[in-house]
């Protein structure tokens, strides 16, 4: 399996790991069919993403996907970061094998579901956000019909 030089970086000097304490929001995403597990950490003020940090249990490439988009919402507003998804993510790192597709797609759940956690916290819609699911397999499977 060939992984690009950006992949092989960010899954070797990961930006961004560990938690935020004070979380504005915090999101946990798994997939069960080959268990990965991504959680994000938000600090948001006056809705611009200050911080963004995340954990993975994971392969290489979950690593590499969870800090390459971790990487893209920091400094951005609410809004901007709804527009990093698995693509925005993959092309960041110079594209995914096809196999690794689903990580990119873990790790735009797993900011979703931060900033899912942080408007319920703060009673606020985010345009275009849609309730986060826990398990990205049941996601994907609906995909592939």
């Amino acid at each position: 399996m060939e992984y690009s030089e950006k992949v092989m970086d960010h899954f070797m000097n990961p930006r961004n790991v560990g938690e935020i304490s004070d979380a504005s929001g915090v999101g946990t995403v798994g997939n069960a069919k080959c268990g990965d597990i991504m959680k994000v950490y938000l600090k948001i003020e006056n809705n611009i993403i200050e911080d963004a940090k995340f954990k993975t249990f994971g392969c290489g490439a979950a690593v590499a996907t969870s800090s390459m988009a971790t990487e893209l919402v920091k400094g951005k507003t609410v809004q901007e970061a709804l527009q990093v998804t698995n693509k925005a993510v993959m092309e960041a790192l110079d594209g995914l094998p096809p196999v690794k597709v689903h990580c990119s797609c873990l790790a735009e759940e797993a900011l979703h579901a931060a900033l899912w956690d942080y408007a319920e916290k703060n009673g606020i819609v985010i345009e275009g956000l849609k309730k986060p699911v826990n398990d990205i397999e049941a996601l994907h499977h609906h995909e592939e019909e």
